[in-house]
């Protein structure tokens, strides 16, 4: 599953773009090394960084070289690089140049020590950090890394590049641990740009950028930031934009500023706050207001008449609130408009023409809201610089087209129309040559995709999403898809059949999962040199696993084949530093043992094995994989005692939280000793909990996310868990062979909620300890030969919401208490030695009633954030009733 939620495009902010204006956005070297670099390029195999793709520049660079001698070829000509009078190398734009590969430490880039300017952003450096060789450049005045697939930690060593004054690491997956944003800033001092949007920083703004005089940008955008914001840097005498979006920071104190000043303002988004807020009636006398921004702020209250007054705003953002009621006429009247964007609301009535006011408006997203009735093109007609157009999820119709009129459509370039009641392909994209970015998702489009579209959108594609339709394929029935840019494919949940349309060399996200494909996969899949992401799940295909697949084992992030007819051994072909993180083989016909390469993937969360044939001992070897979080082995033919782990002082299994061992023929004793490694699993995050998902920044306004799903057996029942939160823990050990105690190390695992060990041969007594696993929801002990009596402890589980130790040798009296009191027959029968409630069986002697925990006691198993609480409770479901309400409107309402 793809899920990409379309933005407007962000607009890179450069000190020559920025206009004469106050803008607060608060929503949301040597020669000879050059040589040495310039060879490196040019010779794929010798390469610090590859050239996959590269057209203009690498051509001007390889026809030079082609042409001269390492003596006398001059690297000051080349396109890109900008030498000084002396001919030394001081600036090197490399930006959207299609560079692909490592930026490794040892790159004789770091050799162009009078370098004063270097890009080399919108590249795919393929997840590798940033040398701290970075600073050797001590010269550096601009430093642009921006949407590169940079990952890991920001270099502390970036702070010794004192004569920066331009900084952007912004959308890259960095994170700054171990320091804090005031040791990375501290010595910048003349820092005019700022841009960290994205970046994990998680720290305090530092209050001293208040003395950063020359600041004119400040991007912290999304970097998990906290605290209050140092209201004093409003007051920087240069600065033009800010945007600390996406942070929980307090801003309360931020609304004294005056209102005299001409500004861009916003509210930040993800504030943690309950109360239900209204717009603020100091708003409408800011009437030099240039940009509203008010995200996700719970703001319950219709759009204020009022705001008409701000004849100078040219963009409102007010997504992801409550806002209600219909658009005001009076709205209409803001004809300077470029920017509307008031998604995810409750708006409603009819979509009116009058949006053909805003001439001067570029993007107008109206999606998720209840607007209803018909909506027919010549709603935007005269709307010439439109570009963005959402209207998804609303219950519109929309019209067919009047070719009279199709001259004045203004020419679109973001399009969703997802959830549209479309029964065909919207016959105005007939005359639409520049769509980039369409969404037809969740509509019931039947048939084929039309030539005309194929013909109109080869060069200008990029985001393509068709799922949840009934499209049988594409008209001609292509091998090869037309669209040469292609950036993510998403055809889920269609009706293709037989053969696999190959997309664009340029593919980073392909998506076909839940058709009818039969056929194998075909070599030229191989061929995608930009893929990260490969769902061919829940079709029919057969056929063994290419051998060119391992060619991409170093590419891809997502592998996902599950629910298919492979056969044959599992690919063997992983490589070390591979960066894949989920695999998925699921529900296939594979056999033989586990490939050894897995041993390479040190990047990889989540092995999913289940449903096949392999046969094997158990991979002890897993263990090594420190980030490992989700192991499911179950429905195959491994076999043996689960030993040769490691002492219980290893780094061995350290992130695992969910393994699935079930099914299967493993025997011997339960494995205290890896029972002891699962230090996930020993303790419970009560913090805010968040889904496993694959996130890829491909430019600042498209953010792929891949969430993870497994099929796990819970509360009796195969469930699939279409997303996983990351507090979830299970394991899952039943329909072996396992015989012995219950070893004690299990009741160490204080963080489970899920414990299944039934049909096994486990002899020995219900442990007492497991009453400490009080976060447990389900425990399965049925189909065993333990004995003895239920222990009394076991009342302390208070959101156990399955209990099963049926078909056991228990005896004595069923202690009641709180949840136990919960559970009918079924979780008891089998045992003929125990009596009293549920069963009609009464015990002969006095049973002493156990005293229930005291509030107190009950009370400190709640966390104190009351909305965490209720998230934690949406994601594994809890015993009680309020949970599961309350979790279901929290997702609907924040689980897109």
């Amino acid at each position: 599953m793809i899920l990409l939620r379309p933005a407007p495009p962000i607009q890179r902010i450069r000190q020559t773009d920025l206009e004469p204006r106050f803008v607060v956005d608060l929503s949301r070297s040597s020669g000879f090394g050059f040589l040495d670099l310039r060879w490196g390029i040019s010779d794929q195999s010798h390469t610090s960084f590859n050239v996959g793709g590269l057209q203009n520049l690498a051509d001007s660079w390889r026809k030079i070289i082609s042409n001269a001698s390492d003596h006398d070829s001059d690297c000051c000509l080349w396109d890109g690089v900008a030498c000084s009078k002396n001919g030394h190398v001081i600036g090197l734009d490399l930006s959207q140049s299609s560079l692909r590969g490592p930026l490794k430490s040892n790159s004789s880039l770091f050799n162009l020590v009078h370098l004063q300017m270097l890009n080399l952003s919108m590249n795919d450096f393929v997840g590798s950090q940033i040398p701290s060789q970075i600073a050797h450049l001590k010269q550096l005045r601009s430093l642009d890394l921006s949407n590169s697939s940079f990952s890991g930690q920001i270099p502390i060593e970036i702070s010794h590049l004192m004569k920066l004054n331009l900084l952007d690491l912004s959308w890259n997956s960095l994170k700054l641990r171990g320091h804090s944003l005031e040791c990375l800033l501290q010595n910048l001092t003349g820092l005019e740009e700022l841009h960290l949007a994205g970046v994990d920083i998680s720290s305090f703004i530092p209050s001293f950028l208040a003395n950063f005089s020359s600041l004119k940008s400040i991007d912290l955008e999304n970097c998990s930031l906290r605290g209050e914001f140092p209201s004093q840097i409003f007051y920087l005498p240069k600065l033009k934009f800010l945007n600390i979006a996406e942070n929980l920071i307090l801003t309360d104190e931020l609304m004294g500023l005056d209102p005299s000043l001409p500004r861009r303002l916003s509210y930040p988004v993800g504030l943690e706050v309950c109360e239900k807020r209204r717009m603020h009636d100091w708003i409408v006398k800011l009437t030099k207001l240039e940009s509203l921004i008010l995200i996700r702020i719970n703001i319950y209250d219709e759009i204020l008449p009022a705001l008409a007054n701000l004849t100078k705003l040219s963009t409102v953002r007010m997504r992801s609130n409550y806002i209600s009621g219909r658009i005001p006429y009076s709205f209409m009247n803001l004809t300077q408009l470029k920017e509307i964007d008031i998604r995810d609301n409750q708006l409603q009535g009819q979509i009116s023409s009058s949006f053909s006011n805003f001439k001067s408006l570029k993007f107008l997203f109206l999606d998720g809201n209840n607007f209803s009735g018909r909506v027919d093109q010549e709603t935007f007609l005269g709307l010439p610089k439109l570009t963005g157009l959402g209207l998804e999820g609303n219950e519109i119709l929309y019209g067919s087209t009047n070719y009279s009129n199709v001259t004045l459509l203004p020419e679109l370039k973001f399009l969703t129309l997802s959830s549209c009641n479309l029964r065909e392909f919207p016959s105005f994209l007939r005359f639409q040559k520049k769509i980039k970015t369409l969404s037809l998702e969740n509509n019931q489009i039947k048939g084929l995709v039309p030539e005309w579209f194929l013909n109109n959108t080869q060069e200008t594609l990029q985001y393509l999403d068709l799922s949840d339709n009934f499209i049988t394929g594409f008209h001609g029935h292509p091998h090869v898809l037309p669209w040469v840019n292609l950036e993510s494919f998403n055809i889920e949940y269609n009706q293709l059949r037989v053969r696999l349309p190959i997309p664009a060399i340029t593919t980073v996200g392909y998506d076909v999962s839940n058709n009818y494909l039969t056929k194998e996969i075909p070599p030229f899949i191989c061929e995608l040199k930009h893929l990260r992401v490969l769902d061919l799940s829940s079709n029919s295909m057969t056929g063994t696993l290419p051998p060119c697949l391992g060619n991409l084992s170093n590419l891809l992030f997502v592998l996902d084949l599950k629910g298919n007819n492979f056969h044959g051994p599992m690919m063997n072909a992983f490589t070390h530093g591979s960066l894949i993180r989920r695999i998925d083989l699921t529900e296939n016909k594979f056999t033989g043992q586990l490939s050894q390469s897995l041993a390479n993937c040190t990047n990889l969360e989540f092995l999913a094995l289940g449903g096949n044939s392999f046969e094997d001992v158990f991979p002890v070897w897993l263990g090594n994989l420190a980030k490992l979080q989700v192991l499911i082995l179950r429905s195959n033919k491994f076999f043996g005692a689960i030993q040769g782990l490691p002492n219980s002082s290893s780094s061995s299994f350290l992130k695992l939280r969910i393994i699935d061992l079930s099914n299967n023929d493993f025997s011997g004793q339960l494995p205290k000793k890896f029972f002891r490694t699962l230090n996930a699993m020993k303790s419970f995050d009560v913090g805010k909990s968040s889904f496993m998902d694959v996130e890829l920044y491909i430019n600042p306004r498209s953010i792929f996310w891949f969430p993870y799903s497994v099929t796990l057996t819970y509360k009796g029942f195969d469930r699939e868990f279409p997303r996983i939160l990351k507090v979830f823990t299970a394991i899952d050990l039943s329909c072996n062979n396992f015989e012995g105690h219950i070893p004690e190390s299990l009741s160490d695992l204080h963080g489970l909620q899920s414990i299944n060990l039934s049909n096994n041969h486990l002899t020995g007594r219900v442990l007492p300890s497991l009453g400490n696993l009080q976060k447990l929801e389900s425990l399965d002990l049925s189909q065993n030969k333990l004995t003895g009596s239920i222990p009394h402890e076991l009342i302390q589980l208070v959101f156990l919401a399955i209990f099963n130790v049926s078909f056991n040798h228990l005896h004595g009296a069923i202690p009641l208490g709180n949840q136990l009191n919960t559970f009918d027959n079924n979780s008891y029968m089998g045992n003929h030695g125990l009596c009293g409630k549920p069963l009609s069986k009464d015990c002969k002697i006095s049973v002493i009633p156990t005293r229930p925990p005291t509030n107190k006691e009950y009370d400190s198993l709640l966390p104190s954030n009351k909305i965490d609480w209720i998230i934690i409770f949406l994601g594994f479901g809890g015993g009680l009733v309020i949970g599961i309400v309350l979790g279901n409107l929290l997702y609907a309402r924040y689980g897109d």
